[in-house]
């Protein structure tokens, strides 16, 4: 946990920088996630109630409290990306990944998750993928695009 000490004291201790605690110790997660000892953790480093720093982990979507892919896949579910044909990316995304919104693969390697809006209606249908945004896709295009993040991975692993 000195890692979370870390980030607290490069932050500061106010509360009002709880939110980018909380994500830069999110960030800092192999599993991208924020553990029920971190919440801890950061609730001890910065002097604020448990129940504050759990609140503000769940009510925002960017967060989660489990154990996630290394690689974050989202969906956008608003009616750009719906009258735009996502229903046919997300389609194709599920079919090569084997998995449905809300799972993680069995390597541990992509997570799938919808949100409400990317903000990138002007290229709808859109994919966020980690802090990349992928916009006027196919499905042929997305699933490229995940076998080159799965092609990378491989190589740095073989390397």
């Amino acid at each position: 946990m000195t890692a979370i000490k870390e980030v607290v004291n490069w932050f500061g201790k106010k509360e009002a920088l709880l939110l980018q605690v909380i994500l830069a110790v999110q960030d800092a997660d192999p599993q991208n996630h924020l553990s029920e000892e971190a919440v801890n953790e950061i609730s001890r480093e910065m002097n604020i109630s448990r129940s504050r720093v759990y609140s503000t982990a769940s009510f925002y979507s960017e967060i989660s409290l489990k154990p996630r892919g290394i690689h974050i896949i989202r969906i956008c579910t608003n009616a750009p990306c719906e009258n735009a044909n996502k229903a046919s990316i997300l389609a194709a995304i599920k079919q090569e990944l084997g998995i449905k919104i809300g799972q993680t693969t069995a390597d541990g390697l992509f997570s799938l998750e919808s949100v409400n809006c990317l903000g990138a209606c002007y290229m709808s249908p859109a994919i966020k993928i980690d802090d990349a945004v992928y916009g006027d896709l196919t499905p042929e295009a997305a699933v490229a695009i995940i076998r080159d993040l799965r092609k990378e991975y491989q190589d740095e692993q073989n390397a």
